[in-house]
Order: C-alpha cells, then structure tokens, then sequence
C-alpha cells in the first residue's frame, strides 16, 4: 500500500466537504477520480498530499514515498527554455556530473590521493544512480511525445502558450518517475496525437497513478477503479468509466431496494408503538420496539438522478434538405494569412451530425467562425439553404459581455423573452435566485458555458455550429448535453477533443490534417480503427517498396559487379567478426581488473568509463554484422 485515507473529515467553516472518506491506494493502481464541480475533488487530493490536514481522520504514506502531483495551475519556471526546464528534474545527477569533472581536475594534480578517489567514486554512484548516462535520452523520448520538436527545446517558457505550459508541467513530472503520479485534468490542452501518447504512456507507468478528470474516453482507456465523490462522500467502483455507469446503476437499484424494504419495516414497527405503547398489556413489547428503532442505522435514500443542466434543443422552422455546402474554401489567419487549410469541402444534409477534428492550430475554429460569419452575410464557397437558422456556441464565450448580468444577457439577446422565461431557461442550466445578477465577467468557466448554452437554447436554431461545447463542463453536464444534442433534429456540426461525445454523436468525421479536409463517414472509433488500419497498410507499402527497390537495384546489376559487392560484403563481415572479438576480449580484461582491483577507484573509474564506450561500439558492431548477414 502506498497511501491510505482513514475517516476523513475535511470542512470549511461550518461546511464539510469530505465525510468519513476511506480509501486506500496501492501499487500499480490505475484510478479515476470524478465528481461534479466543487464537489471536493481538488481538496481530496490536497488532503492526499498533505497540504491540507483533515479536521478527523488519518492520512497514512508509505515510509519515503515519492509524489507527483500536476495542478491545474503548475509552476514553471518563466525564466528557464524548456530543455533547461526538464534537465532540472536530474538536477542530482548534473550536480553529481559536476563534482566528477570537478574531482578529477584534483586527480591529474595527486593521482594517488585516496580521499579523491573516493569521493570521485561517490559521485559516480550519485551519477549512475540518478540516471545519468539516461535522461537526455528520457528527456527527448518524453518531449516528442508531448509534442515538442527538437527545434523547440531552447524556446523560453515564458513565451508558451497556456496549453504549451500544461504540455511541459506533464512532462517534467513523467521525468520524474515517481511511485504515485497525482494528476489534475492532465487532458485539457492536449491534442488527439499527444493524448494517445500519454495514454499509452501510463499504461505502461510502474507506479500508481490517480486521475482527475472529465475526459470519458481518457478514462475507459486508463482507469482500472474509479473514485466517485459526491454530497462529500467517496464511492469506489471496479472497473472503467463504462463499467462504472453500469455498476453505479445496479448499486443505485439495489440501494433503493433496500432503502424502501427498511422504510416499510420502520414504518411498521412506528405504527406498532403507536398503537401499543400506551397499552399496559403491550407496552413493553413496544418499548422493544423502540430500542430497535434506536439502535438501527438508517439507509440512505440514493438519489437517483445526478444535479445536472437540462438541455434541449428544439427548432419550428424546417430548412431545406440540403443545409450547407462548402466548396473551395481557403482557410488562412493573421495579418499575413498564413495558410491553414486549402480546398476545403463538405456537405451538410438536413438533420446530420458531424465533427470537426484535427490537432491543435490546423483551423478548425477557424473553419465554424468562417461558417457563422457566412451565415450573417453570405460569402463565396459557403452555401446555406432556404430556411436556415444559424446557431453557434464560442468555446470563449467572447461574445458576451463582461459587466451585464446574467439575465441582462439573455434578454439583451432576446427581448420578447418574459422574466418568467428567462428565469426558466437560466434555471434549467442551475443558474437560480440571486445567480442571475451576478455578472458575466464573475461567473467560472463551467457558469458562463451554461449561459452560453441556455442562450442557444433559446433561439430555436435548426442548425448548430459549436466550438469545444463540453470545455469546463463536468462529467454530468457533458452527458446531458450529449443526451440533448443526441436527440436534437436539426443539423450539427462540431468542433471537439472530447472523444467520447464524438464518438457519441457524430456519424460523419471531418478531419483537417496537412492543409487538408478528409471526410470519413462513420463514427469516431470506427475512425479510429480506419486510421490504425491505414497506418498498417501504410508500413507494408513501404516495406513492399523498399524490398522492390533492393531486388530491382540487384537486377540491374552486372555478374561482375555483384561477384564484386558479394566480395565487399564477405570483407567486412570477416572485418566486423574480428572487431568483435577484439571488443569482446577488451570488455573481459576490462572486467577481470575491476574484479582484481576493487579498491583502486581511479583504475576502477577508468575501467568504467571505457567498459560503456566499449558497450556502444559493441551493439553498433552487432547491428552492422546482422545487417549484412
């Protein structure tokens, strides 16, 4: 077991937001950590690290126990480029480094100093055992994964962008390699290419890794158990996001069951001592009656519906079949109109749902923005039908205004709107009471979405063009707007990196990849699986072209020039094999003096150093000889 919660009660003021919580976490642990916003998530994690101490119980590590933890907010060092950000996490081994140049500088002058030479030996283990001869290797190996080029690795951090940042803050602490990887919302910023990385990445991570998260996809594909906190208690489930669906509705039944098999029995045991209790004949057997329902722990009612946004999304105008089509469209920005994306195409029938995919700055806003701009005022390649009524949802919510109110919000966007009905469309998204004159700018990010998407509700749009709509919604609002939009007839097309609700809602993908825009019809895992195929097909063409291209380079040859290449080849194996053997006896000397002379720390340092140099030659040896074989 690496760490353990005992009883933990955690309050604010008068307020508790963690109730008896006990968990444990053990090695190799895969978890999911979900709840509503404010449900207490971030303060359980805290709690878990011990920032903060909780008001009762215990929070237990084990003995040296080694943490990492991703905020959502993690520092980084403004100052530093990023590669000199990641060498930091080996800043042991760069110190160690230093010491041995340091160190040896001192032996060239007194050789047969006995002090230096153990204290050169010390900082070698120091060395070795802080992954010294590794970690630049680990540092390029992490970065690319992250999305980093090599090109990128002195650019300052202070001139990244935030989903840049949240990129290096994940992995400097995967760097890090510690035994329990705490991480909060890890997915947000990060592209479907990066995202599986990390995915991947995980999978194979040897410590014990707890996730918070909105990401259902990221989740299935991880979570081995997941957490579920709510009302400040914790609930574990076996299993996957998907697995936790399914178990979570057969414990809320059987709660249920339960809870109204005691009620009944409450029920009859109070209408017992009611009738009997003033009975002398009978009043002691319901004063037993009375001590058991004393002593009895009562079953909580489950609630069988999570707090979330009602959504819906309805339409009285009925447009034309053909909602939208798009040819030849250019896609550029900035004062330069640097080219996105070229040629674009796509058609739109009444009542499809699509998405628009692609990895971070390809123009995928670029493409619904030049789409509602060409709704207000037609633009040539941009084509909508009869009878269309536009509407759109901006991932920044930009176009609302900061000092209005809530309700100044809605009716300003939509006056013949009754208090009544604005209220009630506000209270549909839990925006109620004295929330609806707070002022946009006050509101958090999940708010303003809500009213963004309370707004759309209103305007009776039978198209729908939405830009990152689940960005800052939690796991319950996301599944009711999936539901709303599921059961939506009008048209939708959607920007998203959310793949479960893709994969939910879409039945035709659009994906923009090399300044271009392929159309797949079909959802997002069956996309997926086209892709993996094609990437397969894709080696096998390559590998077919590359033997082709070795026979054709064969035939084209003269006898006398293959007897000479032959001739070439059977040279340099019998060069390799003697090289060989010249390595691999210099590595056995190298070994016996080291086993003949432990004490000798210079001899035993030089030893060491040529025995790795002698390892790489040794391996690039091998490979060249079985090449050629």
């Amino acid at each position: 077991m690496l760490a353990s919660l005992t009883d933990v009660t955690v309050a604010y003021g008068e307020t508790e937001i963690l109730k008896n919580i006990t968990a444990n976490i053990n090695a190799g642990d895969r978890i999911g950590l979900i709840g509503p916003n404010g449900a207490g998530k971030t303060t359980l994690l805290n709690t878990l690290v011990r920032r903060i101490w909780p008001e009762a119980g215990s929070v237990i590590h084990k003995t040296d126990l080694s943490v990492g933890y991703l905020e959502q907010n993690s520092g980084l060092t403004a100052s530093s480029t990023i590669m000199e950000e990641m060498r930091g996490v080996f800043r042991e081994a760069l110190n160690a480094r230093a010491k041995m140049r340091e160190i040896a500088k001192k032996m060239e002058q007194a050789p047969d100093d006995t002090i230096l030479q153990m204290e050169y030996a010390r900082a070698q283990s120091a060395f070795e055992a802080g992954g010294g001869y590794d970690f630049e290797i680990e540092i390029k190996k992490i970065l690319n994964g992250m999305g980093f080029a090599d090109k990128a690795y002195e650019t300052n951090i202070a001139t990244l962008s935030g989903g840049e940042k949240t990129r290096l803050a994940i992995a400097r602490l995967l760097l890090s390699d510690p035994e329990m990887l705490i991480l909060d919302e890890p997915t947000n910023h990060l592209d479907f290419k990066t995202l599986m990385w990390l995915e991947n990445y995980l999978n194979g991570y040897k410590g014990a890794v707890l996730i918070v998260s909105h990401d259902r996809y990221f989740l299935d594909k991880l979570a081995k158990k997941i957490w579920e906190i709510d009302e400040g208690e914790l609930t574990e489930y076996t299993g996957n996001y998907t697995q936790y669906k399914q178990l979570k509705a057969e414990y809320v039944s059987w709660q249920m069951k339960e809870y109204e098999k005691q009620a009944r029995q409450i029920a009859h045991m109070e209408d017992y001592v009611a009738r009997n209790l003033t009975r002398a004949s009978t009043a002691k057997s319901a004063q037993s009656r009375v001590k058991q329902l004393s002593k009895l722990t009562r079953i909580k009612k489950p609630r069988t519906e999570s707090k979330a946004p009602s959504f819906h999304f309805d339409f009285s105008q009925r447009p034309v079949s053909d909602v939208l089509e798009v040819r030849g469209l250019d896609l550029a920005v900035g004062r330069e109109e640097k080219m996105l994306a070229s040629d674009v195409n796509l058609k739109m029938k009444r009542g499809a749902k699509a998405a628009v995919i692609g990895d971070n700055g390809t123009g995928k806003s670029t493409l619904i923005k030049r789409l509602v701009a060409a709704a207000r005022e037609p633009e040539d390649g941009i084509v909508f039908g009869k009878n269309t009524l536009v509407g759109y949802y901006d991932q920044e919510n930009k176009n609302m205004t900061p000092e209005k109110t809530v309700l100044q919000e809605v009716w300003d966007a939509y006056p013949s709107l009754l208090e009544y009905g604005a209220r009630s469309m506000l209270g549909r998204v839990l925006i109620t009471g004295e929330e609806v004159y707070k002022h946009i700018g006050d509101l958090s990010g999940g708010e303003r979405a809500k009213v963004g998407l309370a707004l759309l509700m209103c305007g009776e749009y039978n198209v729908l063009l939405l830009d990152e709509p689940t960005n800052h919604l939690d796991l319950p609002a996301r599944e009711s707007l999936e539901t709303a939009l599921r059961e939506y007839e009008g048209t939708l097309l959607f920007v998203s990196h959310d793949r479960y609700f893709i994969n939910a809602l879409a039945e035709k993908i659009y994906e923009i990849s090399d300044g271009k825009v392929n159309e797949f019809d079909g959802t997002f895992d069956e996309y997926q699986q086209a892709k993996e195929r094609e990437a397969e097909q894709s080696e096998e063409r390559q590998k077919d072209v590359r033997v082709a291209a070795a026979q054709e380079t064969a035939e084209v040859k003269n006898p006398r020039q293959r007897r000479a290449e032959e001739a070439r080849r059977r040279e340099r194996i019998s060069r390799l094999e003697r090289k060989i053997a010249e390595v691999e006896a210099r590595e056995a000397e190298l070994a016996r003096m080291i086993a003949e002379n432990p004490a000798d720390f210079e001899l035993v340092g030089k030893c060491c150093t040529e025995m790795e140099d002698l390892k790489e030659a040794h391996e690039a040896l091998l490979e060249e000889w079985v090449s050629l074989e």
